[in-house]
């Protein structure tokens, strides 16, 4: 038709080159459509290399793949779900070790050395020919023989029941009394070695109590005749004997020898048992690094509490008795940085070293001394995790009896923070020869403390609440103890 354009010559047509045309045209991989050596073309049109092939056109900018974004959340929110942060960890100590260095430092320059162990042993001894303290520990070993003698009449049934709850309660009430009284009738006695000395006969009265329970309860199995003894963790029969294999079984009355009460006084435990369970053997590689331990945090504690806590605990007096508030809340949180580190150290020296060491001397098996406090979110599992064998003796002896009576758990749980409440007071008041409740009401202020954090605060923020509670807490509790006692002994805090 005339219609239709003229065709154009075939010599000024050109064709172009595609890599389907090279494909169906038999181009050997390797081989470019620009001869011998070119390298291929891939589907986006560009060579391996990353150039544009010969021959070919870039792709538009709708048909590329390198997409470089998704959906996703910046690795410090909380939707990550990343938890990876050792870095930032390694941080913090580096920083922690900077900063304290700097304080001891500063220390060293204001101070000079002030670690003088010839007064260590002033602190526990006021004569070198007397020993009240020494005296008093060994003393004690009248009312453990005296428990196991009403143990043994129990038993055979040569007193009543009622005639052995009175000497039992005589017993306990003197392990109280009779330190208490030798404190302030022996001036000799340093409240260090106070200190010592009560804690001994507190850990005793708690002991003691526990081996009057067992018993008690062993006796009540007995006379019901009851060959397969129910009660857990006191009485356990032949297959339940804690999986001590090759170890006799002990049953009542059995146990109530000296070797065993004398193997209970010293173990580290407060909750007594027929059948302990015990260790194959003794690890000697094991005694020996923890005995390195104890003898290396002693030395660590007494020249962290000469060089850096009793200079500032003495330059907080001041402030103290000129009521500065300013000045009072800096000696505060200086004060805050030695004694926390003194804390943590003396657990690890306590809990671990120490208490892994008699352990380990005495084949005792059980070494759940403490469990993990530092993750605490609430108050109340930061007490039930940190001293495990005085929160098993409360759950054993004090707070499932109280349930048992009908008493409801909130006020069962106030009686045992009472209970510590006193016994913290005890062990502070008396050897210093005075009463100022500072410790009884730091504890019982953990009551509504830990019924706030419990309410209001979760997670993380729980658990900063606990250790502000642990770095602050403790500081105020010894420079109102200090205060008061430089004001009765000195006439001024000086």
């Amino acid at each position: 038709m005339g219609d239709r354009p003229p065709r154009e010559p075939a010599h000024r047509r050109r064709r172009t080159t595609t890599l389907g045309d090279g494909v169906r045209r038999g181009l050997r991989p390797g081989r470019g459509p620009g001869g011998e050596g070119d390298p291929p073309v891939t589907e986006a049109g560009y060579t391996s290399n990353g150039k544009p092939g010969k021959g070919t056109s870039p792709p538009p900018p709708s048909s590329w793949s390198s997409s470089c974004h998704t959906l996703q959340e910046s690795l410090l929110s909380s939707a990550s779900g990343y938890s990876n942060y050792r870095g930032i960890l390694n941080w913090c100590v580096v920083m922690l070790v900077l900063s304290n260095a700097r304080l001891f430092l500063e220390n060293l320059i204001k101070y000079g050395i002030l670690v003088d162990p010839i007064q260590v042993v002033s602190l526990f001894l006021k004569d070198p020919y007397s020993w009240p303290a020494a005296c008093l520990i060994i003393v004690s070993n009248v009312f453990i023989i005296a428990a196991l003698h009403t143990e043994r009449r129990l038993a055979v049934g040569s007193i009543s029941e009622s005639t052995g709850l009175k000497l039992h309660v005589f017993n306990l009430a003197a392990i109280l009394v009779f330190p208490v009284v030798i404190v302030f009738i022996v001036p000799s006695l340093t409240p260090v070695g106070g200190v010592l000395s009560l804690g001994v006969y507190t850990v005793l009265f708690m002991k003691m109590y526990s081996y009057k329970d067992t018993n008690r309860w062993c006796r009540e199995i007995r006379q019901a005749q009851v060959k397969r003894l129910t009660r857990s963790n006191s009485c356990p029969s032949v297959a339940q004997s804690n999986g001590r294999a090759g170890q006799a079984h002990v049953s009542y009355p059995g146990n109530l020898t000296y070797r065993d009460m004398y193997y209970f006084v010293f173990i580290p435990t407060l909750c007594y048992e027929l059948n302990f369970p015990r260790s194959p053997r003794i690890r000697k590689s094991f005694l020996m690094r923890r005995l390195f331990e104890m003898l290396f945090f002693m030395q660590l504690l007494v020249g962290l509490i000469q060089q850096w806590m009793v200079p500032t605990v003495q330059n907080s007096m001041k402030p103290f008795q000129e009521m500065d508030f300013s000045r009072m809340v800096e000696r505060l949180l200086k004060l805050a940085v030695p004694n926390h580190l003194i804390w943590l150290f003396f657990f690890y020296w306590f809990f671990h070293s120490s208490m892994n060491f008699v352990a380990e001397l005495l084949q005792f098996g059980d070494r759940e001394f403490y469990r993990d406090w530092w993750n605490s979110e609430t108050v109340t599992y930061f007490w039930s995790n940190w001293n495990i064998p005085v929160h098993k003796w409360c759950l054993r002896h004090f707070y499932k009896p109280m349930l048992r009576k009908g008493v409801n758990k909130f006020m069962a749980q106030t009686a045992v923070f009472l209970a510590s409440a006193f016994f913290h007071e005890y062990l502070v008041s008396i050897p210093l020869r005075m009463f100022r409740l500072w410790a009884f009401m730091g504890m019982m202020a953990q009551v509504p403390l830990a019924w706030f954090v419990g309410r209001f605060l979760n997670g993380n923020y729980g658990n900063a609440a606990v250790w502000i509670s642990l770095i602050i807490g403790q500081p105020v509790a010894v420079l109102m103890y200090v205060h008061d006692y430089y004001v009765i002994h000195y006439g001024t805090p000086a």
